[in-house]
């Protein structure tokens, strides 16, 4: 997590309360799990694409990152080819 004086450090807590808080033990190993791996990468425009993707209802965001449908526009890209590697779930 970054430092507390860190300037997105409140956004990044928040998002990761919310990523690892869905509703679902799947849901949040998938956005938890990938929040866990790449948050410490994210700049301020990686953070406002998670945060939109928070504003996503679950079984979308896992049907587009398991590929059975295509995420939005405004949510593909690099970010998103990240998510659907599913390299970050660790079930064990």
């Amino acid at each position: 997590m970054a430092a507390p004086d860190h300037p997105l450090a409140a956004r990044l807590a928040r998002a990761k309360f919310r990523a690892w808080h869905r509703g679902t033990r799947e849901a949040d190993y998938m956005i938890g799990g990938f929040f866990d791996r790449y948050h410490t990468d994210w700049d301020e425009a990686g953070i406002e694409w998670f945060e939109a993707l928070l504003e996503e209802d679950d079984v979308d965001v896992m049907a587009w990152a398991l590929g059975v449908q295509e995420p939005p526009a405004r949510l593909a890209g690099p970010q998103f080819d990240a998510m659907r590697r599913l390299d970050y779930v660790d079930i064990g």
